[in-house]
């Protein structure tokens, strides 16, 4: 059976290779009799997977010792409580940044546990662009400020990372984690799911800076408290093994690539390719400004919608699958995260090109 190009912004795919090490590991690990899933955690060679998943991690994204590296469970969405619950401290309000769906989601959890100001917003230009930073209304004294660097759902990414003087920057990094060199020293905290660019989905990776650990609140859940995730280890409770597991092999097979520099390289060729395809032709479009286009969601549309379900239809019988865009923007999205080959951009290129000859 041929593997699909799976454009699915998340689960998304995975590398090829690393599931057929999952595979041939299934039954067992390195002569232990045992799959991964049936390991306890705390044994001595699931130790070894994830404390050189951990390692992996820090050495491709340039994590120093100044910051704690937790493998937590719940997603992203988990860390919308999780985040004013440890950060908030004694202070009583946080900055947000809204620039779509996602950044939406994180304000109003916020909410629930503290005074949020939105101190920039997207939604006047119907989130096609990037506030400038210039008209930001940020409070000197917030417990940190919170962004989102891409927007999985709209499409719409930032192309710098916010100054913030001495508060504290957060970042959901779900679906730009690896996909670039970043300078990580710049965050007080970033938090990804996994089902990007990382793993199979049922994990969240924070990355915190130590001396922002031991500010959770009296009613944080003990789940929730990154001290003590961070004390035990990312094992206060039975973790997602299974997912740490997977994890770790993506971190390996992106070192194989060259890591995050090569990666990057790669990104930007992909998304190039298809914007300049997109912005060439009279029956596609992608509403962003151009500036702020996301490397890794392409939205896009058709110049008719009633022929939405044809195009959808034509795609799956090539095995260009999960195109459809958000029930909420409507249209396509192309997602072309990590272990989207570039061969895949080429064939849904090739096929939006074909179908614009025979239906435009």
């Amino acid at each position: 059976m041929s593997r699909a190009y799976n454009f699915c912004a998340g689960p998304a795919t995975l590398p090829e290779s690393v599931l057929q090490q999952a595979r041939e590991e299934m039954l067992d690990w390195r002569g232990t009799g045992m799959s991964v899933m049936e390991m306890s955690h705390r044994s001595d060679e699931f130790v070894e997977i994830a404390e050189n998943a951990e390692q992996d991690l820090r050495e491709l994204a340039g994590i120093s010792d100044d910051y704690a590296v937790l493998f937590m469970q719940g997603g992203a969405s988990s860390q919308f409580s999780a985040i004013p619950l440890n950060l908030l401290g004694d202070k009583s309000s946080a900055d947000y940044v809204n620039t779509g769906i996602w950044s939406k989601k994180a304000i109003a959890e916020a909410k629930r546990f503290g005074d949020v100001q939105v101190v920039a917003s997207a939604e006047a230009s119907g989130f096609a662009s990037i506030p400038d930073v210039a008209d930001w209304q940020t409070n000197p004294d917030a417990a940190y400020l919170h962004y989102t660097p891409n927007e999985t759902i709209g499409g719409l990414e930032f192309d710098f990372i916010p100054e913030t003087g001495s508060v504290p920057l957060v970042a959901d990094m779900s679906s730009t984690m690896l996909s670039r060199p970043m300078d990580f020293s710049r965050f007080g905290l970033i938090y990804a799911g996994a089902q990007k660019n990382i793993g199979p989905s049922g994990l969240v990776v924070v990355i915190v800076r130590k001396d922002l650990l031991g500010k959770a609140r009296k009613e944080a859940p003990t789940m929730l408290n990154y001290q003590v995730i961070a004390d035990n280890g990312s094992m206060y409770n039975t973790p997602a093994t299974y997912s740490w597991y997977l994890a770790g092999l993506v971190f390996k097979w992106l070192k194989a690539q060259g890591g995050v520099e090569a990666m990057g390289r790669i990104n930007e060729r992909k998304a190039r390719k298809l914007y300049d395809f997109i912005d060439t032709s009279d029956f596609y479009a992608n509403p962003i400004e151009p500036r702020f286009r996301s490397w890794m969601n392409v939205p896009f549309t058709l110049a008719d919608d009633a022929l939405n379900g044809d195009f959808l239809k034509g795609a799956d019988a090539r095995g260009l699958l999960n195109l459809k865009g958000h029930r909420s923007v409507g249209g396509m999205r192309a997602s072309i995260y990590n272990a989207m080959p570039e061969a895949g951009v080429d064939a849904l290129i090739h096929y939006m090109a074909e179908f614009a000859k025979e239906r435009g």
